[in-house]
């Protein structure tokens, strides 16, 4: 017999895999690759029944051995039944109430009017960096209360037209009504040694220092020192009467807190 010349054939080797061997050489790689990937003991629709045979409960079908099974369940006919039954599955399932949002109860308090306050310009003569340092006195504040802050933008209040050169610092501690400063909306300086607070448990003071960070495309020339002041405030200090003062100003009420506007610092030195 000729071999050399024998279609697909090549001399030295085996004849060419008829269909039937090729569909065994298939089902057997598709049993082995299974067998690595699927435990049959987790699988629900798999039975084996009392001849010895194995049953799919899923298909009605009946395999000889367990490489029979994992190759049905690599079919076609398998996959399709499955998508049904889960498509069944799920509209027969009764619908889940979407889970509620935890609701944050609003801590109210009876409130006893807005606390002392005391604001100092000052302006680093070396550096020409401006800075706020803020005095709160809260005397009656309760026990176990620290006071908070928070920078506020101009867009997030809803009383006064929006002004983006303007920005508001809040501070608040009960039992005390939340108070609001205006203040230039510039970068603040977040270096450690420029923004600091301080809460005197002794005196019930709170103290809050931030600095505005140095424009470095306007550059001013130093100016010159000013005389000392009979007065004890520093030469770069003003004193806070030197402040100018607004009337106060409803800002908003969210969430049963008012806030307050007590005064509005224009100009810095």
């Amino acid at each position: 017999m000729d071999f050399q010349h024998r279609a697909g054939g090549k001399t030295g080797t085996g004849g060419v895999a008829s269909a039937s061997e090729s569909n065994r050489d298939r089902r057997e790689r598709l049993r082995q690759l299974a067998l690595e990937t699927i435990d049959l003991n987790k699988d629900p629709y798999f039975m084996k029944n009392h001849l010895g045979s194995y049953e799919c409960k899923l298909c009605l079908t009946l395999h000889n051995n367990e490489g029979s099974y994992l190759a049905h369940t690599q079919g076609k006919k398998h996959q399709s039944n499955l998508a049904r039954r889960a498509a069944k599955e799920a509209k027969d399932a009764p619908q889940q109430p979407a889970p509620e949002r935890a609701k944050v109860d609003i801590k109210r308090f009876v409130k006893i009017g807005r606390p002392g306050y005391k604001v100092t310009k000052q302006r680093d003569p070396e550096s020409t960096q401006q800075s706020l340092l803020f005095q709160i006195d809260y005397p009656e504040i309760v026990e176990s209360i620290q006071p908070r802050y928070r920078f506020m933008a101009a867009y997030e209040q809803r009383i006064e037209p929006p002004d983006r050169k303007w920005q508001y610092l809040l501070f608040a501690a009960e039992p005390y009504e939340t108070i609001a400063f205006k203040v230039p909306s510039r970068e603040v300086d977040k270096d450690p040694r420029k923004l600091w607070t301080h809460w005197n448990k002794e005196t019930k003071q709170f103290f809050l220092q931030f600095a505005f960070k140095v424009d470095s495309r306007s550059t001013r020339p130093p100016s010159p020192k000013p005389l000392q002041p009979a007065s004890t405030f520093p030469a770069n200090v003003v004193p806070p009467s030197l402040l100018l003062h607004l009337p106060l100003h409803l800002l908003h009420k969210k969430d049963g807190v008012s806030v307050f506007i007590l005064f509005t610092v224009f100009h810095l030195l």
